[in-house]
C-alpha cells in the first residue's frame, strides 16, 4: 500500500505539508507521515513504498536515544492506543483506518512551533557549500557566523560541527541565517539552548551512526515550546531532514552516495527536462523501488531492524 492521498471522516485537519497530514484530537493532534515526495519543494505526483513508515519508525529511534538530551512532543504511537483515540473522538469506523494508519501514525502534543529550523553541519555540503564557494577568496570564509577555513572542498568534513539555523518560508526555500539572527528571532535564552541541544545530538546521532557505517553530513531538527519547556517536535534524523552517507564510499571533493530520495533528483535533473514547477513528472518504477529500497535500507542499518 501507498499513501499520499486520504481523509479520516469526522476529524478536522489543522495542517496539511509536503509529507505529513495533521489532524486535531482537541487535546492532541494525530500526525500522519504518508509516502509522498517532493523534489525542488514540488510534491512529485508519485508515492514511495514504505517512506512515511521509514521516517517515523527512524524518528522514534531518535527520539527513544535522545530522551534524556531532551523531551520529545510523542504521546504514543501504538496503533491501538492510536485506534482508541479516533473512536472517543467521534470518528465512526475507526478500524478502517488500522492498516492506513499502522507504523506511519503518532499522537503528539499540542506544541507551540518556534519559528526557526535548527540546522547542524558537520560536512560542507548542499546550501552552505554553494554560499561558500561564493564567498571564498583566499582568506577564512565567514559562514552564516561561523568561520571555515579558506580551500574547503566538496564533502569536507568540518572541523567542529556548527549550528547554522534558518528562516521558515511558508512557500519556496528558508533562508540560512547566523545564530546571533536566530537569538534574535526567539530570544538569547531559547537561543542558546537550541544551539546547545542541536550541537548535543546531532554528536550523539553522529557518534551512533559512525558505528554503523554511515556519516551524518547534515541534520535540522525543529523545536517547540510545551508548557513552558524546550522539546523537540516534527521528526528527528531521517533521511528526508539529513544526509546519509555510506562512509566506506565516502571521498571528499565529490558529491556522495547519499540514503535519501538523491535517486529522484538525480533522475530528474538528468533524465528530464523538467522545469521545476508544478506539476512535477511521473516518476519511472525502477526510480520509486531503488527509492524505496534505499530508504529501508537506512532504517535497517540504524535500527537494526526490517521496515514492516
Amino acid at each position: 500500500m501507498i499513501v499520499t492521498e486520504f481523509e479520516i471522516k469526522g476529524l478536522k485537519k489543522h495542517a496539511s505539508g509536503k509529507v505529513r497530514e495533521i489532524y486535531d484530537l482537541g487535546d492532541s493532534f494525530l500526525m500522519v507521515t504518508t509516502d509522498r515526495i517532493s523534489a525542488f519543494d514540488v510534491i512529485l505526483p508519485n508515492g514511495i513504498p514504505n517512506k512515511g513508515k521509514v521516517l517515523t519508525q527512524i524518528s522514534l529511534f531518535w527520539f527513544d536515544m535522545i530522551k534524556d538530551i531532551i523531551d520529545n512532543h510523542i504521546i504514543t504511537a501504538d496503533i491501538d492506543e492510536i485506534i482508541s483515540k479516533l473512536d472517543k473522538s467521534g470518528v465512526e469506523n475507526p478500524e478502517n483506518y488500522r492498516e492506513i494508519l499502522d507504523g506511519r501514525t503518532i499522537i503528539v502534543v499540542k506544541a507551540q512551533p518556534l519559528p526557526i529550523e535548527c540546522i547542524v553541519r558537520g560536512y560542507l555540503s548542499g546550501s552552505a557549500l554553494k554560499e561558500y564557494n561564493k564567498i571564498d577568496t583566499g582568506a577564512d570564509v565567514n559562514l552564516y557566523g561561523v568561520t571555515l577555513p579558506s580551500g574547503m572542498v566538496e564533502s569536507e568534513i568540518i572541523k567542529e560541527p556548527c549550528f547554522t539555523p534558518s528562516t521558515k518560508a511558508e512557500e519556496g526555500h528558508d533562508i540560512n541565517i547566523s545564530a546571533n539572527e536566530a537569538n534574535n528571532i526567539v530570544g538569547n535564552e531559547i537561543g542558546i539552548k537550541l544551539e546547545k541541544y542541536s550541537l548535543e545530538i546531532y554528536k550523539r546521532a553522529r557518534d551512533y551512526a559512525a558505528q554503523k557505517g554511515i556519516i551524518i553530513c547534515d541534520t535540522k531538527f525543529e523545536f517547540g515550546l510545551y508548557n513552558n519547556n524546550l522539546i523537540i517536535i516534527d521528526e528527528a534524523l531521517t533521511p528526508d531532514s539529513s544526509r546519509f552517507w555510506d562512509a566506506n564510499l565516502y571521498e571528499k571533493g565529490k558529491s556522495q552516495p547519499s540514503f535519501d530520495k538523491q535517486i529522484v533528483r538525480d533522475y530528474l535533473e538528468t533524465l528530464t527536462d523538467w522545469n521545476k514547477e508544478y506539476p512535477g513528472p511521473i516518476l519511472p518504477k525502477d526510480i520509486i523501488n531503488q527509492t524505496s529500497e534505499k530508504y529501508k535500507e537506512c532504517h535497517k542499518i540504524i535500527t537494526g531492524k526490517d521496515i514492516y
